[in-house]
């Protein structure tokens, strides 16, 4: 390698990394925590957004160097978020890698959920794995309570088998102080989760818990975006965020190492939504 390539290539690092670091810590806030500073100083971050967020010029959000987005797709075994279809083919268009999340709904069975996932979603081999959303939701007007711990666990169990066999990707499981607490502490330490903490380091929060994504708040200003996004912050080194894209699953667990771990998924991407253009939202 010449000189001159060298040097140009660490340049490229250079500006890649200060890129990035502008992103973390210029963007804005609109009540930022002193105690989740050291995530801004982390090098990769993205958003996650839903129908709250409106409509979502994605080429700005591409632009300010968003580096990932998840985009909810499903609650439950019936609602499908209105803004799905218009986020995941936006973000496609812009450049942004994405994944779908399923929000857990208590009150109908893993099944029926794992139905309506697999239903609703389109398979796409360029996607990022998909997202598990596990939290109590007591203020639900159609379904506040809990279940137990074990019937939890089972459900979560079923609906995680079910993605993965779906997209051919090892799902991600995210969650909050509470139910992590409440039902998934020492349980599934072979999935890699995305958990929130905005208001203290995830190790202040969460016991013995590895976490590939860190929630760090819901009130983040990004271009392209109007009012509050949800902002969040990857693990790793900008090295560990390509091996992650190129395998679709955090490096550091065994199951990725692994061949087999789940069925390949058909990549029916030259027309994603044949069937999810036909649902509309129901609450």
């Amino acid at each position: 390698m010449s000189l001159r390539v060298a040097v140009a290539a660490l340049v490229g690092l250079v500006a890649a990394s200060c890129a990035q670091q502008r992103y973390a810590e210029t963007l804005g806030d609109a009540r930022p925590h002193p105690g989740v500073e050291k995530a801004r100083k982390l090098p990769i971050h993205g958003i996650d957004v839903s129908k709250w967020q409106g409509r979502i010029d994605w080429t700005k959000v591409a632009d300010a160097g968003t580096q990932f987005a998840f985009i909810k797709a499903t609650e439950g075994g019936d609602h499908v978020d209105e803004k799905f279809l218009e986020n995941w083919v936006g973000a496609k268009k812009a450049g942004v890698p994405r994944g779908a999340y399923h929000f857990m709904f208590w009150c109908r069975s893993a099944a029926q959920q794992a139905a309506w996932f697999r239903q609703v979603v389109p398979q796409d081999q360029g996607a990022m794995p998909p997202v598990l959303d596990v939290e109590w939701n007591g203020e639900s007007k159609l379904c506040p309570h809990k279940v137990s711990r074990e019937q939890a666990l089972s459900m979560i169990r079923t609906m995680l088998d079910a993605m993965e066999r779906h997209t051919g990707k090892r799902p991600i499981i995210y969650t909050d102080i509470t139910f992590h607490n409440d039902v998934l502490e020492g349980e599934l330490t072979d999935y890699p989760h995305w958990i929130r903490s905005t208001a203290a380091e995830p190790h202040e929060r969460y016991r013995d818990r590895r976490w590939t994504m860190w929630q760090y708040t819901t009130t983040g200003r990004v271009p392209g975006i109007r009012g509050d996004v949800d902002r969040n912050a990857f693990y790793g080194s900008e090295r560990e965020w390509t091996a992650f894209l190129r395998h679709d699953c955090d490096t550091r667990y065994d199951v990725c190492h692994s061949s087999g771990t789940a069925s390949a998924a058909a990549d029916t991407d030259d027309d994603p939504f044949a069937a999810t253009a036909r649902y509309t939202s129901g609450r």
